[in-house]
């Protein structure tokens, strides 16, 4: 029997597991299939820890989860096609669940599966080495319980790690003697630790703009964020302010490119993170910016160079988990042998392609449709279920709008599912005034968690 690895069980993992669990439950034959996992549960990011540092077994804390988060996009923009909220929570939800709303939703379509017993947790991967002569994949994990080291062969390694765990941390004159908190979005847990302070956040990405929002609606007494290219340009509420980039601090004074300088109480660095597969040698390693596009993968999924290996959830994301349900599928189909690959020149050739439209791409509004072109071409190769990407992209479209609108309450809104056709309602509590993120508090079921129920979507059937 073929043996797949899979690294990594969040939600780019998870969509693998998925995909051959779907497969195999229509009569098909597949491979044996093992997760390696390096955290104690599933979920990945969505898993929270309030570890910094250093896990219990002495590694780099996977997690860059905070409290406090919710969803900063639409959640009818990242369902599952054949799993959806109304059937795990068995009604319709607001639009913008909280971490932990989000967390129980990812788990609840793979407890449905049942394919726990594929992922071995507590177990990162050290190595991945591609045997010539026999064609296989040896792979040495390490056993972090029984602190063991061991080696495996498998026909196929599917890289699901995410690239959301490495951060990226530059370093400004005077930062060694700032008299304050410094720490990068990675470590950041919770706003409360900032309140009554003033906060400095450098960078102008999705974490900037979210980590500013949390601090000052936990009681910062002022938020600044310092940018490289061009400010976010919401319009933010009072103490809130966007400057050109640090330049150099001297005690806890920050100076600025427009010659302007603050007082400032803490430095919070979302300035991104580095796609880090310490695991892979340079012959079977991503190298790549954050981008839409990375060049080596074809349809962004297989390795060029040796298309046994696979990358889910390698891009920069507008798309999120049924983009990795449709990159998951798509490379299920090939180690399947349903989808056979061309030849290195042809596929190096739509790489290109896609690079150089990539390339032209001149606001996020292109980008989100890029990436639903790209999606949807992937659906169309398998047997996922289809959905309605173009309404996905309009949902897009609205989100941000809303938050051109009013980035403090665009949380406040709802949209439909493109799932089930259902409308959406507006969440109970205004996002600035909804202090408990809990899902007890957020579905307002008490003190007992939701539960997963199998009641069927309305109008829309899906496919097992």
């Amino acid at each position: 029997m073929k043996r797949v690895a899979v690294i990594g069980a969040g939600p780019s993992g998870l969509a693998q597991l998925r995909a051959f669990q779907s497969a195999k439950k229509k009569g098909a034959a597949i491979p044996e299939v093992v997760c390696f996992e390096k955290q104690s549960d599933w979920g990945g990011l969505w898993n929270y820890t309030w570890r910094t540092g250093l896990d219990e077994h002495g590694e780099p804390v996977h997690g860059s989860m905070y409290r406090y988060l919710w969803s900063n996009g639409p959640k009818e923009c990242l369902e599952f096609a054949d799993y959806t909220f109304e059937e795990h929570f068995g009604k319709p939800i607001a639009s913008f669940p909280p971490r932990a709303v989000l967390f129980d939703y990812i788990k609840g379509r793979v407890e449905k599966a049942k394919v726990r017993k594929w992922v071995r947790f507590n177990t990162p991967v050290r190595m991945v080495e591609w045997d010539k002569k026999k064609k296989v994949f040896n792979v040495t994990a390490h056993d972090r319980v029984k602190d063991v080291m061991y080696t495996e062969q498998f026909d196929h390694v599917v890289v699901a790690t995410g690239h959301f765990s490495t951060p990226n941390v530059p370093e400004f004159p005077g930062m060694s003697k700032f008299g304050g908190r410094v720490m990068h979005a990675h470590d950041f847990r919770d706003a409360l630790e900032f309140k009554g302070k003033d906060v400095l956040i450098v960078g102008r990405s999705y974490s900037a703009e979210d980590i500013g929002s949390q601090c000052w609606k936990y009681g910062a007494k002022s938020v600044t964020c310092t940018y490289r290219s061009k400010p976010m340009g919401f319009k933010w509420p009072k103490n809130f302010e966007e400057r050109p980039l640090l330049q150099k601090l001297e005690g806890k004074t920050a100076y600025f490119k427009d010659g302007s300088s603050k007082q400032v109480d803490a430095i919070i660095l979302c300035t991104g993170y580095k796609h880090h597969f310490p695991f892979l040698p340079d012959d079977l390693r991503l190298k790549t910016e954050n981008r839409l596009w990375p060049l080596n993968l074809y349809k962004g999924v297989a390795w060029e160079d040796n298309p046994n290996l696979f990358y889910i959830g390698a891009q920069d994301q507008f798309y999120t988990f049924n983009m990795f349900d449709a990159q998951a599928w798509y490379a299920r189909d090939v180690m399947l042998g349903r989808i056979k690959l061309p030849k290195l020149d042809a596929m190096r050739k739509n790489s290109a392609a896609w690079r150089k439209r990539e390339e032209k791409l001149a606001d996020a509004e292109q980008m989100i449709w890029f990436q639903g072109d790209y999606t949807k071409e992937l659906i169309d190769a398998t047997d996922y279920p289809s959905f309605d990407i173009e309404g996905v992209n309009k949902t897009f479209m609205e989100w941000e709008h809303h938050k051109a609108e009013d980035i403090m309450g665009f949380r406040n809104n709802a949209y439909r599912s493109l799932m089930t056709g259902n409308m959406s309602p507006k969440h109970h509590t205004p996002w600035l005034k909804a202090m408990d993120d809990s899902l007890e508090a957020y579905l307002q079921v008490g003190s007992a968690p939701a539960k997963a129920k199998a009641k069927p979507a309305a109008k829309k059937k899906v496919k097992a």
